[in-house]
């Protein structure tokens, strides 16, 4: 039985990872072949770097996502605290179905929709190219709150609800107490929400390509190339963009196991304070 499990997981992971491993290693071909490797060379690596085109989209998506990950981290951090107070099962159960809801709901959907409301707003304001920087950000922000939401709220509910009652006690104001006490117990939460957001908004396409249309992001400017040819840099730049999402992912583990460890380690040493005492 174990070894049946372990040829099922190893499938699975080669699977997972073949495409994302030929890709690398035909980042580093010498040719334009993505099928007969000539020689190791880095010359997609500085053709990617000399390519203006690709890098200010990359820039244009770097900004998105580290805005949309970093304003829907604070807003759905708030959100998670305030559905953690609701103290009625119905009320918690209704504002999380309407929250998940943007989660659930397919891209073009959302894309589509969203491009909707921009454009009714745009006549209604009067304003004319709306489409651009702002609306693709805000519906960037909109369909990541749900995933940070959803990291928060579990670590809200695994600490201790009087931990601020008793800060507050102490002499803390409410908003001290939060700072001081509830944000460093659900900091792994937020780490992982902000992560998560950063790198759905960083390949998203379809909702960015229903949202703007004189602001550039990189899955837009590789589509476009597609329409000629995709040069061997896309390789590069997958590469670059593939270790960087992988240590973003190490560091979050990292920070979370950290924090778990420490937190069990604090648990240990009140009871042994507690057998101690008694």
């Amino acid at each position: 039985m174990k070894t049946t499990s372990r040829v099922y997981t190893a499938l699975i992971m080669i699977f997972l990872y073949a495409p994302i491993a030929v890709l690398i290693f035909f980042s580093f071909n010498s040719s334009k072949s993505n099928a007969v490797f000539e020689s190791f060379s880095l010359r997609w690596y500085k053709e990617l770097f000399n390519d203006t085109q690709i890098l200010q989209a990359l820039k244009n998506t770097l900004i998105i996502a580290g805005l949309s990950a970093l304003i829907s981290t604070v807003l759905g951090t708030a959100a998670a605290v305030g559905i953690d107070m609701y103290r009625k099962k119905w009320q918690k159960s209704v504002v999380l179905t309407v929250t998940n809801f943007p989660m659930m709901n397919p891209d073009i959907v959302t894309g589509v929709s969203m491009m909707l409301l921009f454009v009714f707003a745009s006549k209604l304001l009067n304003i004319n190219g709306i489409l651009g920087f702002w609306t693709i950000l805000i519906a960037h922000i909109t369909f990541n709150l749900p995933y940070v939401i959803l990291s928060v709220l579990p670590k809200l509910r695994q600490t201790d609800p009087h931990l601020a009652e008793a800060a507050m006690d102490l002499g803390c104001t409410p908003v001290k107490a939060f700072f001081k006490v509830v944000l460093p117990a659900i900091r792994p939460g937020i780490v992982t929400g902000m992560i998560m957001a950063f790198t759905l908004s960083l390949d998203d396409f379809i909702i960015s390509n229903f949202t703007t249309e004189t602001f550039q992001t990189l899955p837009l400017q590789i589509y476009s190339m597609t329409k000629k040819h995709v040069t061997p840099s896309i390789n590069a730049l997958s590469t670059l963009i593939f270790a960087t999402i992988l240590l973003l992912l190490i560091l979050s583990n990292v920070t979370q196991s950290r924090a778990e460890s420490k937190l069990n380690k604090e648990i240990r040493e009140g009871k042994k304070q507690k057998r101690g005492n008694n």
